[in-house]
């Protein structure tokens, strides 16, 4: 993901990505990013050229990430995490779905994450 601020959206994702098992893959002045070798999460510092304008999920592109858990204690855990973070909830909390139970919150540039 291009990302407006490299190290202030990488200090939001390395605390979340390491609640979910991930650990840093690599770093340097322009990227960013974490692995739990299953998969892998790369942020790049965007160009100052590309800032503007600033990233809206309902343009089109990216709406949103969702990432999966096996239990939904851990949907509920991670939403304790982050408010004691102060990264605010959206909808008001962990929501319950037809076929999920999840937690909704946005990261620095304001991308969705599930």
């Amino acid at each position: 993901m291009s990302v407006s601020n490299l190290e202030r959206s990488g200090e939001f994702w390395a605390a979340f990505l390491k609640d979910l098992g991930y650990r840093e893959f690599a770093k340097s002045a322009t990227g960013w990013s974490w692995t739990n070798d299953e998969s892998t999460v790369f942020l790049l510092q965007a160009e100052p050229a590309y800032l503007d304008p600033p990233y809206h999920r309902k343009r089109v592109g990216l709406n949103h990430l969702a990432f999966g858990v096996s239990d939904p204690r851990e949907v509920d855990a991670m939403a304790t995490r982050l408010k004691e973070r102060s990264i605010p909830l959206l909808y008001g909390g962990p929501r319950t779905g037809r076929t999920t139970y999840a937690v909704f919150f946005e990261d620095p540039d304001r991308i969705k994450i599930e």
